[in-house]
């Protein structure tokens, strides 16, 4: 053994504990401080959104994206089942069912043909989600909320600085969800962001983040005093969390471009192995530049997809699975249904496996994980 390959690592990119210290200095550490405004401004004008609110994650950006999006009992909001709880918690909350449509088995995102057929007069909004920062066909999935009057909420929780036809992940739904989880590429331990396409929902949301009161109201000098005046929770991170974001923000650019190199790396050492048919590397769609977040395969089967995990394991290096699919969850047959076959749902939850991924990873270990997977097939 040459020493342990994790699954994921966080590291400092920048001045993360500088600006910490900075924030002390402000005397401010509550929500909407100076860090917050910093990392919102950075949001809308380096991804093109017409507003942006920081959140403490992105759970409770979607929960404030189900609010927002004004669904109750009974309504139906269309999404994949291959996605994290959170896509689906947040619309329960609020007394609707999601309704799971099968994904596509290029890119493991909701597919967008199978969508319109699990339109009902109760549907109110559908909920894309970008697996491993991989585009989903954003102009199809538009025209059918059009079609339907749908408000469309972008789960781009793994998808910062992703693209589709030149525009930024997350901007082009009515509203766009992202992740700021130590997990992802661009982090604060504990994040997450709202974005609006348009001024839309931007009153509403807050107000509701800020506990259901007019409090940006008051502060802007439009009321003389704020009081409860909405449905709200409170939303908002402290600005240690935003401190460290900021500066974690400065270098998203580079952060993606060597996660993307990291990624680009795995296909070309995997490519052989893959056209002799063993496994299946992760797929864009035409137009779509990824965030580089994931690099996975496909194994053929679940028992060849466990015997690989162990395998590298032996070798103390950490690949993992991803989700049990919704559908198939208690609570998930409890509270959603299925619309259609869920077949490509089951076969990528059964056949997926997560390869070791993080910034500071170097040549030598993505060599050491592929060599190991070529001496697994090549037994």
């Amino acid at each position: 053994m040459s020493g342990q390959i994790p699954f994921g690592r966080s590291c400092l990119v920048g001045r993360e504990l500088e600006y910490i210290v900075e924030a002390t200095r402000y005397g401010h550490l509550s929500g909407d401080g100076e860090f917050t405004k910093r990392c919102q401004r950075w949001l809308v004008e380096n991804l093109g959104c017409h507003h942006a609110l920081l959140t403490h994650s992105c759970t409770a950006a979607l929960e404030l994206a189900a609010i927002c999006s004004g669904v109750g009992d009974g309504d139906e909001v269309i999404m994949p089942s291959f996605t994290f709880v959170s896509t689906a918690n947040a619309f329960v909350l609020r007394g609707a069912v999601p309704v799971f449509v099968d994904i596509r088995a290029d890119t493991l995102n909701l597919d967008e043909a199978l969508a319109e057929a699990a339109v009902t007069p109760r549907t109110r909004a559908i909920v894309p989600m970008h697996y491993a920062g991989v585009a989903c066909e954003m102009d199809a999935i538009g025209a059918l909320a059009r079609r339907h009057g749908l408000v469309v909420v972008e789960d781009a929780a793994q998808a910062l600085m992703a693209t589709y036809r030149g525009d930024y992940l997350g901007t082009i739904g009515d509203l766009g969800c992202l992740s700021f989880h130590d997990t992802k590429n661009v982090i604060c331990g504990e994040g997450g962001a709202l974005l609006f396409r348009d001024a839309t929902f931007v009153e509403r949301a807050e107000i509701v983040r800020e506990k259901g009161t007019n409090r940006k109201a008051f502060f802007r000098g439009l009321v003389d005093k704020y009081s409860w005046v909405d449905i709200g929770s409170s939303y908002l991170p402290g600005e240690i969390t935003a401190a460290f974001l900021y500066a974690q923000l400065e270098h998203a650019r580079a952060i993606t471009e060597r996660r993307r190199a990291l990624c680009a790396r795995y296909r070309e050492l995997l490519g052989e192995l893959e056209r002799e048919g063993y496994f299946t590397l992760p797929r864009t769609i035409p137009g779509a530049v990824d965030s580089g977040h994931i690099s996975y395969l496909l194994a053929r089967s679940a028992a060849e997809r466990e015997a690989l995990r162990r395998f590298l394991l032996e070798d103390d290096i950490q690949a993992v699975t991803h989700y049990v699919p919704l559908h198939s969850s208690a609570a998930g047959k409890r509270y959603g249904r299925t619309a259609g076959s869920m077949g490509n749902t089951d076969r990528v939850a059964d056949t997926l496996l997560r390869l070791p991924l993080f910034h500071d990873m170097t040549e030598g270990e993505i060599e050491r994980v592929t060599a190991r997977i070529g001496a697994f097939y090549r037994r």
